[in-house]
């Protein structure tokens, strides 16, 4: 019951901090489930990503998966030792920590991991690796992506008592297809660029970054396109 307590405690922490600090605009956290595992992936820009995430995941049971050389940082290490985080060492097969984690989704938790593996130094969205799409894969569960924008570059614009513009979407749960076991391979590269794409429609274009042109994220857009002309054309009869 404490260790909710606390939970509940930062995330209001944060929140207020966030608040403060930037000009905010958060959307479709409303796409959150309230029980059952699943992936939360986003894209990752700054040191500043994770508590952002934190604190707009109203789930008590959300952790997250993150490379061991982050230890080094005191703020990092903190949070994520606050949060019961599971630590993986990437450069090696780091089986135990897959373990843990396909375990902690198995249970109903919730399982956040950026699919770049890294933040991006240029802004813009890097090759997603394969890990998501595994590990949804081996412990069955959906994949929630998200988009963040702006903190990139926000924490020195922060320290000069600027306020940066951040946004942060939430997108709609993503059920991958199950990996063909006869070239699992191409399987794995095919979902992952099935969630980069995801991702990516939910960001400027100055952020989509290698996937700028996948055809994949072609169809999205035009599917998000058409949703939007018939919407307005429903609002245009009802008027």
């Amino acid at each position: 019951m404490l260790k909710i307590w606390y939970r509940r405690a930062l995330r209001g922490i944060f929140r207020g901090l966030f608040r403060l600090l930037t000009r905010l605009e958060v959307s479709g956290i409303e796409n959150i489930p309230k029980e059952g595992g699943f992936i939360f992936s986003t894209n990752h820009l700054s040191v500043i990503d994770p508590p952002l995430v934190f604190a707009w995941l109203e789930r008590d049971d959300a952790t997250s998966l993150v490379a061991k050389k982050h230890q080094k940082n005191t703020f990092y290490r903190w949070l994520l030792n606050s949060v019961d985080g599971i630590w993986i060492n990437r450069q090696e097969a780091d089986f135990k920590a897959l373990r843990t984690a396909r375990k902690y989704l198995e249970e109903g938790g919730v399982l956040g991991i950026a699919p770049e593996g890294t933040r991006s130094s240029t802004g813009a969205l890097i090759e997603g690796k394969t890990g998501v799409a595994y590990l949804a894969d081996k412990a069955n569960v959906p994949i929630l992506p998200s988009a963040i924008t702006g903190t990139e570059g926000a924490v020195p614009k922060i320290l000069r008592l600027q306020r940066p513009r951040i946004t942060f979407q939430v997108g709609e749960l993503l059920y991958l297809p199950p990996l063909e076991r006869t070239d699992r391979d191409a399987a794995l590269r095919r979902n992952t660029d099935e969630l980069m794409c995801r991702i990516a429609a939910m960001l400027p274009e100055r952020y989509r970054g290698v996937y700028q042109d996948h055809p994949r994220l072609q169809e999205l857009l035009a599917s998000e396109e058409i949703k939007q002309r018939e919407g307005s054309n429903r609002v245009a009869v009802q008027a």
